[in-house]
């Protein structure tokens, strides 16, 4: 049931510690209480499922790889509904898209975003929940005729997820100078195609400059299973893990499995199984923010009756602080070293991908807990550890994050889910801390 509309001075009233304005010509408030401004959770529902249905999996999920037609698809929408609100849309070199509302003045914007594209069997949430709350923050202000002091931006991020091209992070990493543009844009698929050649077909290969922020924020699931564990409603992200990954190549010497006795073989794979285990203990020895992964493994060749070659394997680390990453380092090529004299192998450590532990804005981390406990939300602090476009914004910007819970912490899954309720609180505390920010300076 709608509510009734505020009167003008009543509104100012609740909102005149955020800065903002009433726009007299602006649509009536049906969207608040009476004593605060809160967003329209059935309307972010809504639209999340909307975007759902692009890519949309049998198993319930997204496939909606970066720069398909379907991103293409998924980007149309998202922009159609931020022009219904009076946006600009702006498109950067990288195709970034930000989608801008004009504040009363002209300083730069208090930005909010994430990205839409998914893993291969991804989620309905994962990045969408990001965009789509702040879609959500801006039709919640235009309903109300709100106008805020300094323009209020939504950012969609190319290629988070670097499920099609590489590296992960695509867009936001150039758009704060972690790699350059010629090398993003030169990137290719498995089919040699191009991300200049895919911008390109999907209509989203643009030219404009778009200036720093103000601030960032970013709401997602947390992706983990530690809020739902602790039975909070809110993660209060204070930083992001640093990540190393790396590629070990592990070379033996491939022989018939029959005539070859065991102690005199070179199996590439026993050793690799071995060092697979020392990856666990690096990240157990490093609790409890260590992390050590051994996701994909190539062995060579592949045949039953034959003592393995060469393996290859990828190893992920991360940890919260560089100290402690960079002993993790140290651990792994270390226990490589050692295994290969015990094997009589050669073994190669190739770091792929590095980026630091980063700290998140302590001002803004504030924001976020004073947002949630005047909503009455129970909230807790979050360490990130998967890499999100805020990561690198944190570089250019004052960043903070948002987490809400998913069901038994799985993402990256087609069964990816989230409570509708908890994505309606965390959208509510971003329209907060973005009005807090939204405030000009005193003069």
């Amino acid at each position: 049931m709608s509510t009734p509309p505020f009167e003008s001075g009543l509104l100012e009233a609740s909102l005149g510690a955020f800065g903002v304005v009433i726009d007299t010509g602006g649509a009536p408030s049906d969207a608040v209480d009476g004593a605060d401004l809160r967003i329209d959770g059935q309307r972010l529902w809504r639209r999340l499922m909307a975007l759902a249905q692009i890519g949309a999996t049998p198993a319930g999920g997204n496939r909606r790889l970066a720069l398909t037609e379907l991103d293409g698809q998924g980007r149309d929408l998202v922009t159609q509904w931020a022009r219904e609100l009076g946006c600009s849309i702006r498109v950067d070199a990288i195709g970034n898209i930000f989608m801008r509302r004009a504040g009363r003045l002209d300083l730069p914007a208090v930005m909010t975003g994430s990205h839409i594209d998914t893993q291969p069997t991804g989620g309905k949430f994962d990045g969408n929940f990001g965009v789509l709350s702040g879609i959500e923050v801006l039709s919640t202000l235009h309903q109300a005729g709100v106008v805020t002091d300094r323009p209020l931006e939504v950012a969609i991020w190319t290629n988070e997820e670097g499920s099609r091209f590489v590296p992960v992070m695509m867009g936001s990493g150039v758009y704060c100078g972690a790699f350059t543009l010629a090398s993003a844009l030169a990137a290719v698929d498995l089919d040699g195609i191009s991300v200049a050649t895919a911008l390109d077909a999907i209509g989203y290969a643009g030219s404009d400059h778009i200036e720093t922020p103000a601030c960032y924020f970013e709401a997602h699931i947390e992706q983990g299973p530690v809020l739902e564990a602790h039975d909070k409603v809110i993660g209060v992200v204070e930083a992001a893990l640093g990540q190393r990954w790396y590629t070990v190549t592990v070379k033996g010497m491939e022989a018939h499995a029959g005539p070859t006795p065991m102690a005199m073989r070179r199996d590439a794979l026993l050793c690799s199984a071995r060092l697979i285990a020392e990856v666990n203990a690096i990240a157990l020895a490093n609790a409890p923010n260590g992390r050590g992964t051994v996701g994909w493994i190539e062995n060579y060749p592949n045949s039953r009756n034959v003592i393995p070659g060469q393996v290859r394997f990828s190893v992920d680390l991360r940890a919260a602080d560089e100290t402690t990453l960079g002993g993790m380092d140290a651990a792994l090529r270390a226990a490589c070293a050692r295994a290969a004299a015990d094997a009589h192998l050669a073994i190669d450590v190739e770091q792929v991908v590095y980026f630091p532990a980063q700290a998140f804005d302590a001002t803004l981390i504030a924001s976020v807990r004073q947002a949630s406990d005047s909503l009455g939300l129970s909230w807790m602090p979050a360490v990130s550890g998967a890499g999100h476009d805020a990561v690198y914004v944190a570089r250019v910007a004052p960043t903070a994050m948002i987490f809400v819970p998913c069901k038994d912490g799985i993402s990256h899954n087609e069964i990816e889910s989230a409570e509708p309720e908890h994505l309606e609180a965390g959208c509510n505390v971003l329209l907060r801390a973005m009005l807090a920010a939204a405030r000009a300076p005193a003069a």
